[in-house]
C-alpha cells in the first residue's frame, strides 16, 4: 500500500502526437483528475491540443511547465528515447509518473527508469493499455470463475494492413518507418503482456521475424511461439503488411482462439466472444464493450485504474518492475529470431 491521495489529482502531460489525443479525451471523462497543462516541443501543436481538449495552459518548455504547475503526476506521451530523462526529472521532483510504451529503446535504459522511480519513492505506471481492452478483462473473469478450466493454448492472428506501400505508416505514426525494431518492440509487446496477464509467466520463446516492405527499417511480420510456466502455449501470428477484411482492423487488432480444458473460446474482429463447452453448442458471452476511444476504450480503463489506485493507495497492475518481465520476453524474441533457436527465459 502507498499513501492514498484523496481529492482531485492535478496532472500535466508531455506530448501532443497521434496517440496523445486518446489519453487527453479519457482524462476529460475522469472527474477526479484535472490536467492543468500540456507540453509539446512544437508550440503550435501544444496550443492546438490544449484548445481541442480544453486544457488551460500549454508550454514548449517542459521544465518550465513542471516548475509552474507543481503537478501530482505527469503523463509522458513522448517518443521512447526521451523517457529516461523525463522520468528522472519527474522522479527527482517527487512527481508520480505514467509513461507510455515502448518504455525505452533498450532494456538497460528501461531498468534505469524503473529503478530511478523506485529509489525516488514515486509511483510509476506503464501505459500498457492492451490488457485493459474489455474482451481481455472478460476472458480473465471467465478463467477465474472456472468456466473455461485451465487454458492450454491461445492463438491470435493480427493483420492491420497499414504497413504496405510507399506511404506505409505516414498517415498515423510515421516514426514507425525508422524503428530498427518495429513489430515486436512496438506492437507485439502488447500481446506479450496480455498473454502474461491471461496465462501467467512466459518461460520459453521461439520466433520468426521478417520485413516485407523495403521502405521501412524494422520487421513488420512475425510468428511468435511462447511456452508458459503453467504448461500452456500461445502463438502470435502478426503481420502489419497484409490486410484484414474487417471494417475496423484496429478495434480488436485481429481474432483469437483460446483452448481450455472445458472447451474453447473465440473472439472475432467485432469483439464477439463465443464459448463452446466440450460436447455442447457454442454460446455467445455477453459483456459490456463499445466502440469508443481506442480499442474498446482501454485507455480510459487504464487511466481510471491509475486514479483509483492513487486515491486508494493500492498497487498498480502494470508496475515498472512487472513490465520489465514483459520486456525481457521482447528481448528473448529478438534473440530467438537472430539465432533461429528456442530461447529460455531465466527463472524469476
Amino acid at each position: 500500500m502507498s499513501s492514498p491521495m484523496p481529492g482531485t489529482l492535478r496532472g500535466v502531460a508531455l506530448g501532443a502526437g497521434y496517440f496523445s489525443h486518446f489519453q487527453y479525451e479519457a482524462w476529460n471523462r475522469i472527474p477526479e483528475v484535472e490536467i492543468t497543462a500540456l507540453y509539446n516541443r512544437t508550440e503550435s501543436k501544444a496550443r492546438e491540443a490544449a484548445e481541442r481538449h480544453r486544457i488551460p495552459r500549454h508550454y514548449s518548455d517542459w521544465r518550465a511547465m513542471l516548475d509552474a504547475e507543481q503537478p501530482d503526476f505527469v503523463d509522458i506521451i513522448t517518443p521512447p528515447e526521451t523517457h529516461e530523462e523525463l522520468c528522472a526529472e519527474a522522479a527527482t521532483r517527487g512527481i508520480h509518473i505514467i509513461c507510455q510504451k515502448p518504455l525505452a529503446p533498450t532494456m538497460e535504459e528501461s531498468r534505469r527508469i524503473v529503478e530511478t522511480a523506485r529509489t525516488a519513492g514515486v509511483r510509476f505506471l506503464v501505459h500498457e493499455n492492451w490488457r485493459w481492452q474489455p474482451w481481455y478483462r472478460k476472458i480473465k473473469d471467465l478463467r477465474q470463475d472456472g468456466l473455461l478450466g485451465d487454458i492450454t493454448h491461445c492463438y491470435f492472428r493480427m493483420r492491420t494492413g497499414d504497413g504496405w506501400g510507399q506511404d506505409a505508416y505516414l498517415a498515423r505514426q510515421p516514426f514507425f518507418r525508422h524503428y530498427p525494431r518495429l513489430l515486436v518492440y512496438e506492437t507485439g509487446v502488447h500481446f506479450i503482456d496480455t498473454f502474461r496477464f491471461l496465462m501467467g509467466e512466459i518461460v520459453e520463446v521461439y520466433a520468426n521475424l521478417r520485413r516485407l516492405n523495403p521502405v521501412i527499417q524494422g520487421e513488420e511480420t512475425g510468428q511468435l511461439f511462447f511456452r508458459h510456466a503453467s504448461g500452456a502455449t500461445s502463438i502470435l501470428d502478426a503481420n502489419r503488411f497484409n490486410e484484414s477484411e474487417s471494417e475496423d482492423p484496429r478495434f480488436t487488432f485481429g481474432d483469437l482462439r483460446l483452448d481450455a480444458m472445458h472447451g474453447h473460446l473465440t473472439m472475432d474482429t467485432n469483439a464477439t466472444l463465443r464459448f463452446k463447452p466440450l460436447g455442447e453448442p457454442a454460446q455467445v458471452i455477453e459483456y459490456p464493450h463499445e466502440r469508443r476511444g481506442f480499442a474498446g476504450d482501454c485507455v480510459y480503463a487504464l487511466q481510471r485504474h491509475f486514479v483509483d489506485s492513487m486515491r486508494s493507495g493500492t498497487a498498480f497492475e502494470s508496475t515498472g518492475e512487472d513490465y520489465l518481465k514483459t520486456l525481457a520476453v521482447v528481448d528473448a524474441v529478438y534473440e530467438s529470431a537472430a539465432r533461429r533457436e528456442v530461447v529460455r527465459l531465466p527463472a524469476t
